[in-house]
């Protein structure tokens, strides 16, 4: 079996991949190519064929042949100079030909059905042997090509079990497995050897209905190869596929005179076989040269030029290709496309790049650093709520992640592949937020854009919006916010008709709202619909432990962002960090180690505690300690966390310590709950001790 190497995975090189992959005598063993989204990268993933983005990592493995596809002649030159002696190189122009005529053919073979009396007609006109089966392995037609070939006649092939006809035929197998075989050899009862290709007919509800086989025999096709050298005969053997191709496809002789067009050619251009075929290569032109006379004259082709055609002077682009065989010139084919379908798919593939540019997710659950217990029951919160269409609400302090846990989220929904839209609602001014979130429309107010503008819910539809710092909005967008939570529509600023929309929408605050609602700065209803998932993200301090971790992150991706090569921090710098209080939180963190970094010489590999900027003692030291309710507290979120302890410790004692119903009083989570228990040490015995 041969080892074969594919560098180049566009068009051509995809093709060629397709066709070996279904040859028993060519391995594949990998697929090279500089272009991340070539299509033949996605196919070799497909079928589990290595792939690489250089073919350098290959040239010296155990390679017999090297298949050229790129159509660059440096890469053909190079792979020539560099390969090994017993390594044959393909060039590129042998494998876009092949994969040009395997494209036309299979063109073909995909529309072929049950055939009416005018395929049966061009069929026998063809010089192939054509055989095609039932579900139940009855032939159902031979063409003149089968008889010749196989040297029986029609009526002794029609309505019998083809293994009655041909012993050792594989259709049966090719019905069973509902696979193509491709360009495989066999050796028929009258000895003749013939490559053939066996497709299963499957119709468009998924039913298998037969199959078929086209084959040739292997001295006919010798024999053609040295008489296809008149225009005429390679005409009459492609006409089935030019006449089948969508592409407008016009042919001239050596003359310059028309001698085939194809119906998708009279539909762009209007003009039909007695406007052309015998006409001058001028006759379809309304402005332009001919490119057909001058790639006739210079022997050269021409891409991409655009010209009017027709009476109704429709716009094309126009490739032509000089035919030339055995080194003389046989004519030229042309090849048609519309303009305005080009400028349609432009203007889809636009569409498609601003899509892509609005998927600003950036950042996974992998991104999330965190083994200590607090975090991670933050993360499996995360990933349960981001499995359902639920709203979430990301609570913790400023620099602890909360965007990161948003991103993440979106991403591990089944909504990744749609927009995710961020929005901080404390950094848009009021004046212009509704209209920034539901857009506007014509003449709202001064300065409106014609036509008006899309809102960022209507542009995420399908997708995601990230609130952050939704305890900023006004009272009034708080209103607008719970529309679109309850009845899944929208209203554009100066419009009336609602707009329906299906989007995810992820918030996240820092403030208390529970505080906020009994000031009422925000509303209750819209607060309990917020709060359907709640994801409490600890703070730094909370999770000291994971301090190692994030510095070991910290420092690898500051590595990239400044061009050090920082390896590690010190027992003493790691340990002065751990004794900091950390208001600001894995934000802090990352400044901090940033900060370190610069001051460092460029040689220097381990942070020391030098290298650290002084940092305010913690306030666990700090000998000014308030008293509140009789226990010690540093700071304001320390009596905020002594008030929450004795709370819950309170309401759980009150319901004879049963955590479902106590998560239920206290309106949490029992995940939640169980965080808050574990994060406080209160069990059910210490609290019979403590009462």
């Amino acid at each position: 079996m041969k080892r074969v190497l594919i560098v180049g995975a566009g068009k051509g090189g995809s093709t060629l991949l397709e066709i070996l992959y279904n040859t028993d005598r060519m391995k594949i063993v990998g697929v090279v190519d500089r272009n991340s989204t070539a299509p033949g990268l996605k196919k070799a993933k497909k079928y589990g064929i290595p792939s690489d983005y250089t073919w350098e990592n290959w040239i010296n493995k155990d390679i017999d042949i090297i298949i050229e596809a790129t159509g660059d002649e440096k890469v053909l030159e190079e792979l020539l100079e560099r390969r090994n002696r017993k390594t044959v190189v393909i060039p590129g122009t042998v494998a876009y030909i092949i994969s040009e005529l395997f494209e036309e053919k299979e063109s073909l073979l995909d529309r072929l059905r049950i055939q009416t009396d005018n395929q049966e007609l061009i069929l026998n006109n063809i010089r192939d042997g054509m055989i095609v089966i039932n579900n139940q392995e009855i032939v159902q037609f031979v063409n003149k090509g089968a008889e010749r070939i196989v040297g029986i006649s029609k009526d002794k092939f029609k309505g019998q079990d083809i293994k009655n006809i041909i012993a050792d035929t594989r259709l049966p197998h090719v019905l069973r497995s509902r696979r193509r075989e491709v360009n495989q050899k066999l050796v028929l009862e009258n000895d003749k050897k013939v490559i053939t290709t066996r497709i299963p007919i499957i119709n468009a509800d998924d039913r298998l209905i037969g199959a078929f086989a086209v084959f040739k025999d292997i001295t006919e096709v010798m024999n053609l190869a040295e008489e296809n050298t008149d225009l005429k005969e390679i005409k009459t053997m492609l006409e089935a596929i030019i006449q089948s191709s969508d592409e407008a496809i016009t042919v001239v002789d050596e003359n310059g005179t028309g001698i085939m067009i194809n119906p998708a050619y009279t539909r762009i251009t209007g003009l039909k076989e007695a406007d052309i075929v015998g006409k001058p290569a001028t006759a379809d032109i309304s402005e332009g040269e001919s490119m057909h006379m001058k790639v006739l004259k210079t022997r050269r082709g021409v891409r991409g030029v655009r010209m009017k055609v027709g009476p109704a002077k429709k716009d094309v682009l126009v490739n032509v290709a000089p035919v030339i065989v055995d080194g003389k010139l046989k004519g030229s084919v042309g090849v048609l496309h519309d303009v305005s379908e080009i400028q349609s798919l432009t203007s889809e593939l636009k569409r498609a790049r601003q899509i892509i540019r609005n998927l600003e997710a950036k950042y996974t659950f992998d991104d999330i650093i965190g083994p200590s217990s607090e975090m991670k029951i933050a993360l499996e919160q995360a990933k349960v709520g981001a499995k359902t269409p639920a709203t979430v609400l990301l609570r913790g302090e400023s620099g602890t992640g909360k965007e990161l846990f948003a991103h993440a989220i979106h991403n591990e929904s089944d909504r990744k592949h749609n927009k995710f839209i961020r929005v901080n609602c404390a950094a848009i001014a009021e004046t212009i937020l509704e209209s920034e979130l539901f857009g506007y429309e014509e003449g709202a107010f001064s300065g409106a854009k014609q036509g008006g503008k899309k809102g960022l819910f209507e542009e995420a539809n399908h997708g995601s919006v990230f609130l952050d710092e939704i305890g900023e909005l006004s009272l009034h967008m708080q209103a607008k916010l719970l529309r679109v939570l309850q009845e899944q529509e929208i209203v554009r600023v100066g419009g009336t008709d609602p707009i329906t929309i299906d989007v995810r929408i992820i918030t996240a605050t820092n403030v208390n709202l529970e505080k906020a609602i009994m000031n009422k700065k925000f509303r209750e209803d819209l607060y309990y619909r917020l709060n359907r998932l709640p994801i409490y993200i600890p703070s730094l301090k909370e999770r000291i432990n994971d301090l190692p971790s994030l510095i070991e992150h910290l420092i690898r991706k500051i590595n990239q962002d400044y061009g050090r090569n920082v390896q590690a921090i010190n027992y003493d710098a790691s340990e002065y960090l751990k004794n900091y209080h950390w208001p600001g939180n894995v934000r802090e963190l990352e400044n901090m180690i940033g900060r370190a970094m610069i001051y460092m010489d460029m040689n220097e590999e381990v942070i020391k505690k030098e290298h650290i900027p002084n940092l305010l003692t913690s306030p666990d030291s700090s000998k000014d300690k308030m008293e509140v309710d009789g226990t010690a507290n540093k700071t304001l979120q320390d009596a905020v966390e002594h008030y929450e302890k004795e709370f819950i410790r309170n309401v759980f004692k009150e319901n004879n310590y049963n955590k479902t119903q106590t998560a239920k009083e206290l309106n949490v989570s029992i995940r939640n709950l169980y965080y808050k228990l574990e994060k406080y040490k209160i069990e059910k015995d210490d609290m019979q001790n403590f009462s």
